[in-house]
């Protein structure tokens, strides 16, 4: 250590024995690389206890994001689902801070389960008392153990299992497979996206991926539904990847797509697209229009303008090469992608949803919620019961928040 307190390596002096709180999440990380997933429970519990803590609840976001199920496993303390909008459990998952809430003679703490920023679900955990080093602790054994699961969820089925309360489709299945993380938070940008019906889903899809300052964003719509719109949803997101990893120019993205699903499908088939760049540092936003409705800007918590642009035909249609539209955006701003579904779904015998509705729903959802994460899992099941609880089409919403700033701050230790 120097005179001032920076940590030097290699100095003689510098503490690097085993304290305790290592030694806890040591065991974990020790131990992590060869555990089958089924005795992640029994070592949560075991190390939860060390710290004086009991009934241990590790608890996952189901796929309609509207509750917390409980993951069975042995050591864990396993109840009924808990509401994500009106329960303890929810709200730390919603807020990503931990919640603590006395009960007689105790305290029953609530800590978000974070892979990344992507938010996992939630753990719940007794204790007699709690200070600050119990909660640096459990803070940091819940960041491992929502890691945990993220890893060993794709090998196993346990956790897609305890995730869905209710059947779904062959087609709903392959889509979730295809999809990246729900959500994605850095200093300079965040995203959240949610899929209706999420057990029955089959042609909506969305994409993204963070290279350096570079965000590429993808929303599609496959014709139809079914498993042939899974199929093709799923062609179109590998066409789109391939030309993303191989740093395609967004005006060629198009074509290069366009042959994937002539080639497989026919030419009567056809997938509507949007894709986007966004540059997080300086806010450049460009995209090119396929056939899909026209993201909306939102500013100040309200919806002030449609990101009109000229639009080419379908990908699969053979359509000239598409015009790269562009907006320069302003800290803190906000682009809403959905797919058609969303306003073209009506009640039997009933108008469609359209525009308009979806815009005096979004800035209602606006006025009482900032996270972008709650934003979307809210103006979705809001618009959901305006269908009257169901909806015959597929339904996506892909919101992105732009904030500017650098995370250089995160690769310094002090």
């Amino acid at each position: 250590m120097t005179d001032d307190g920076r940590w030097q390596p290699g100095r003689i002096g510098v503490d690097r024995s085993e304290g305790f709180g290592e030694r806890l999440l040591g065991v974990l990380l020790d131990r992590a690389h060869e555990m089958p997933p089924d005795l992640i429970a029994p070592l949560v519990a075991e190390e939860v206890a060390r710290v004086g803590g009991r009934e241990v609840s590790i608890l996952l976001q189901d796929y309609e994001q509207e509750l917390l199920v409980p993951l069975p496993g042995r050591g864990l303390k396993v109840g009924g689902p808990e509401s994500v909008e009106d329960s303890p459990a929810g709200e730390a998952f919603l807020t990503l801070r931990t919640v603590e809430v006395p009960q007689e003679g105790n305290v029953r703490m609530y800590l978000p389960l974070l892979d990344g920023s992507d938010q996992i679900g939630a753990m719940a955990v007794t204790l007699d008392r709690v200070d600050d080093d119990d909660r640096r602790l459990l803070r940091r054994l819940a960041g491992l153990v929502a890691d945990m699961i993220v890893t060993k969820d794709s090998y196993t089925d346990r956790f897609f299992q305890a995730r869905r309360s209710a059947p779904m489709s062959v087609a709903a299945e392959i889509q979730w497979q295809l999809l990246p993380p729900l959500s994605m938070t850095v200093p300079q940008v965040e995203v959240a996206g949610i899929l209706e019906p999420a057990y029955d889903v089959a042609g909506d899809s969305f994409d993204y991926a963070l290279n350096g300052d570079i965000l590429h964003v993808a929303m599609l719509d496959a014709m139809g539904h079914g498993l042939d719109a899974a199929t093709m949803a799923t062609v179109a997101v590998g066409a789109y990847r391939h030309t993303r990893r191989s740093h395609t120019d967004l005006s060629q993205v198009y074509a290069f797509m366009d042959r994937a699903i002539n080639e497989q499908f026919g030419h009567d088939h056809f997938v509507t697209a949007q894709m986007m760049v966004l540059n997080i540092a300086t806010g450049r936003l460009q995209w090119v229009n396929a056939g899909h409705p026209a993201p909306f800007l939102i500013r100040d918590r309200a919806v002030v303008d449609r990101l009109e642009s000229p639009t080419t035909l379908p990908v699969g249609f053979g359509g000239e090469e598409p015009v790269v539209s562009e907006r320069m955006l302003r800290p803190g701003d906000r682009v809403l992608c959905f797919t058609d579904g969303l306003i073209e779904e009506h009640q039997a015998g009933g108008e469609t949803f359209g525009e308009a509705q979806l815009i005096e729903w979004t800035n209602r959802i606006l006025r009482e919620r900032t996270e972008v994460r709650a934003v979307v899992r809210a103006l979705s099941h809001a618009l959901k019961h305006q269908r009257g609880g169901t909806t015959t089409d597929d339904a996506t919403i892909f919101l992105v928040e732009w904030r500017g700033g650098d995370a250089d701050h995160l690769a310094a230790l002090d």
